[in-house]
């Protein structure tokens, strides 16, 4: 046009200076950046595992050889924005929803031995196939910070029966997971509230109490529980059908310590649940015993990583809040890892961010979106007070 100028509106781009407060610069300089990484390690390892598995275990049932694979990239397509979403939640806003989703799913673990559906032998899901969830999955999470809260509030007020009431509640949830039967995931339970118990600070004398009942139900379970019998027997004596134990350690020993190579497996695909359960043998297989130890060493980071941000901590609810998500997510993958190197009992649960799955994954992401939501910290209030001065003079 003549005699006319045109303006260009300068492009909007984002910056992720310390000087810019959008929500997401925001969350992005109070986020653990290394924890972000570690977990992103994780979830490409998983996707490289499940890759490696998928031909193995679509084959037993007759699927195509990535079938797997390309469902899990479905699922870390939600599950990793679910993650991200729940770290952006104000801490009181995430405790809050945390609280509610625990009644909502305590309710469905209820109700599962009446509506609930059979795989594998258990009664663990509710829904229909293909849409179906485990509703103890998505419980862990959320009772652990529901846990943290009534344990916090023995610091306003000594009297309150908290002990008792959370013992109940966990006493209650694994009556019904026993009752799937599910005895992997009634372990995680329990020994995440003794952990909480202990950092919350109880008298010793409820620790001795808890030791002692502990121990009786593990007797009690032996003698009357016949799946827990029926495990720990097959572990001591070798007796029994062992066949998952043993073709997983045969699996992970198979490769060494640099593995076959990719896709280089044999023993993979004579592993019932290698995309899932049993991964972590497929990992030894393919990519050695090093590598093993290299993905046990990202999750003891996390939890380290964790409990160091905890030190200088004083809100009493982040603390065990924080605290016992991070327990919960390193003892599930200790668990895994060790069933599939003999040293405990087979349990059916998975390997957090690596193991196939769409309730464990998406339970697994929003667990840690809220542990990430737990440990943002402002960068600002994290300087010496010497830096502060020295700043606020120029």
């Amino acid at each position: 046009m003549t005699g006319s100028t045109i303006q260009r509106q300068p492009k909007q781009v984002v910056r992720l200076g310390r000087a810019d407060r959008s929500w997401y610069a925001t969350w992005f300089w109070e986020i653990d950046r290394v924890l972000l990484l570690l977990v992103a390690l994780l979830i490409g390892i998983g996707l490289i595992a499940v890759a490696a598995a998928s031909p193995a275990a679509a084959g037993l049932e007759g699927k195509p050889p990535l079938y797997y694979f390309t469902r899990q990239l479905v699922w870390v397509g939600l599950g990793v924005p679910a993650m991200i979403g729940v770290s952006m939640l104000p801490k009181e806003a995430a405790r809050r929803w945390s609280i509610w989703a625990a009644v909502v799913f305590a309710l469905c673990l209820v109700a599962v031995p009446f509506v609930g559906i059979k795989v594998n032998g258990a009664v663990r899901w509710i829904g229909v196939d293909p849409i179906r969830f485990q509703p103890s999955e998505f419980l862990k999470p959320f009772f652990v910070v529901a846990l943290a809260w009534v344990l916090s509030l023995r610091q306003q007020d000594r009297s309150l029966p908290v002990v008792p009431l959370s013992g109940l509640a966990v006493g209650l949830i694994a009556l019904f997971l026993m009752k799937q039967p599910d005895f992997g995931q009634t372990v995680i339970f329990c020994t995440v509230w003794m952990a909480l118990l202990l950092l919350s600070g109880v008298a010793m004398k409820w620790l001795y109490a808890l030791g002692g009942a502990a121990l009786g139900l593990i007797v009690l379970a032996f003698l009357f529980y016949d799946v827990a019998r029926g495990r720990i027997m097959e572990f001591v004596t070798g007796s029994g059908d062992t066949y998952h134990v043993d073709v997983a350690h045969a699996t992970i020993v198979n490769g060494g310590l640099v593995g076959l190579g990719p896709g280089g497996g044999v023993r993979k695909f004579k592993l019932p649940e290698s995309h899932n359960d049993y991964i972590f043998s497929v990992i030894g297989e393919e990519f050695g015993l090093i590598s093993c130890l290299a993905i046990a060493f990202i999750y003891l980071a996390i939890m380290v990583r964790v409990f160091i941000k905890l030190l200088d901590e004083e809100d009493n609810f982040l603390i065990l809040a924080a605290a016992g998500l991070a327990t919960q997510f390193g003892l599930q993958a200790l668990v895994n890892m060790a069933v599939n190197v003999q040293v405990v009992p087979s349990k059916g649960m998975t390997l957090p961010f690596i193991s196939y799955g769409g309730s464990s994954l998406l339970a697994v992401s929003i667990g840690f979106g809220l542990l990430l939501a737990f440990t943002r910290r402002n960068p600002y209030l994290t300087r010496s007070p010497y830096v502060v001065k020295w700043s606020s003079r120029q």
